[in-house]
């Protein structure tokens, strides 16, 4: 392919703006594309030149640098606040961002369809998708404490294995645009595939530095991360995956990951409008976004701990008197895991088959598990009052304002 480069080093403000190059078109459309679209995606196109960020000093007002500060305090006070009992509620935190984080992507499905596809059950595309997504931010979250290209490809391969193997954790080798059926008719064409490695190690070089506030350098890591897209798919997911981890390697948070998505999707619009006022020299517009979106995200997150510790002592009242200690361990295994199995339950809790199976009965019995289906032969029960409580939180995160 020949490049004929423009606009490199174009820049408004202290801010470095997203530049532009052309590029020989050497794709293909797909056979059903009418004759317009032909003639429309002929020719040469224009891809993003991604600045390097590493070096440059990002400008933020003072009242967005004060609500960014004030963002950061919440949710330090947010992880504080489950002390040691954190467990339970880092797990269905995590697990109602990776959904929120997918709606986003317009990837939804109710809790009970996310819990039994993290069993193994794939009658939901969306819930599967959105189970690899769980799976994918406990792995940015273990990959923390090193925010490496390496780790963050294990990140995307772990989202992806599932479903496109042949894309899973490898920077992409060829062109990608968003929106239209061509890069001739897209809202944004990112970096031609051959510039993606070396924005990306610049990128981590920004990602390890450490005197820039924490949200102000979270959100613009983020927003470059998207401006690069490095993957032919995901990278959204991946990007917001790696604000947790980003979270946890600056010690903001210790103990649940803070459920940013879901602040997010209160209004998807102005979340992709702050990523391209960013690309045009403004991060100021992101981080105001994200601190915005943190505060609630947090209230979101409150409200969940709530109706979990109301449902934990709801199901603790009905409890036959000095319960066995066995019969507590599976009450809250449910804290955390809403749909499980007898092998499931013998495995994490370590308590004999027939104790298992006893608990599980009692349980049944009482209205706190109620069986679903089998999944690869074995039977699944699931906890109503744990997926209500999930179902309430995505319920409130996706009340969006519109505009």
């Amino acid at each position: 392919m020949n490049y004929q480069r423009k606009s490199t080093d174009q820049v408004r403000g202290p801010w470095p703006v997203v530049g532009s190059e052309e590029v020989q078109w050497a794709g293909a459309l797909d056979a059903g594309a009418s004759r317009r679209q032909r003639l429309m995606a002929r020719g040469p196109y224009h891809a993003a030149v991604v600045p390097h960020i590493a070096r440059s000093e990002p400008f933020i007002s003072s009242p967005v640098a004060a609500l960014a500060e004030e963002a950061t305090i919440d949710m330090v006070r947010f992880d504080r606040d489950f002390g040691e009992d954190a467990a339970p509620f880092a797990a269905l935190l995590l697990r109602s961002e990776s959904a929120a984080s997918s709606e986003i992507e317009n990837l939804t499905a109710g809790a009970k369809k996310i819990a039994l596809a993290q069993l193994g059950d794939h009658s939901s595309t969306n819930a599967s998708l959105i189970a690899s997504n769980v799976t994918a931010m406990r792995a940015a979250i273990d990959l923390s404490e090193d925010i490496s290209l390496e780790n963050i490809l294990s990140m995307h391969r772990v989202l992806l294995e599932a479903t496109h193997p042949e894309i899973a954790g490898r920077l992409r080798t060829q062109a990608v645009w968003i929106g239209g059926n061509s890069p001739h008719a897209a809202s944004f064409v990112p970096p031609r595939h051959e510039a993606v490695e070396a924005a990306m190690v610049d990128l981590i070089e920004f990602i390890r530095r450490d005197d820039i506030p924490v949200l102000t350098q979270v959100s613009i890591a983020h927003a470059q991360f998207e401006t690069i897209h490095p993957f032919p798919d995901g990278n959204g997911r991946t990007g917001r995956a790696i604000v947790g981890a980003l979270l946890r390697n600056k010690g903001v948070t210790e103990k649940v990951i803070i459920p940013l998505s879901s602040g997010l999707l209160a209004n998807t619009k102005s979340y992709f409008e702050a990523l391209g006022s960013y690309q045009s020299g403004n991060p100021e517009r992101i981080t105001e976004m994200y601190a915005e979106s943190t505060f609630s995200a947090t209230d979101n997150g409150r409200q969940l701990a709530a109706s979990i510790r109301d449902a934990q002592s709801g199901i603790y009242e009905v409890l036959p008197h000095n319960p066995s200690e066995s019969l507590r361990w599976t009450v809250d295994l449910l804290m955390r895991e809403p749909a499980l199995t007898a092998e499931m339950l013998i495995e994490l809790t370590g308590q004999s088959s027939s104790s298992a199976y006893r608990n599980i009965a009692t349980l049944e019995s009482l209205g706190t598990l109620k069986p679903s289906s089998h999944i690869k032969g074995r039977k699944v029960w699931i906890a109503p009052s744990i997926i209500e409580a999930l179902d309430e939180f995505a319920l409130r995160a996706g009340k969006r304002v519109r505009g």
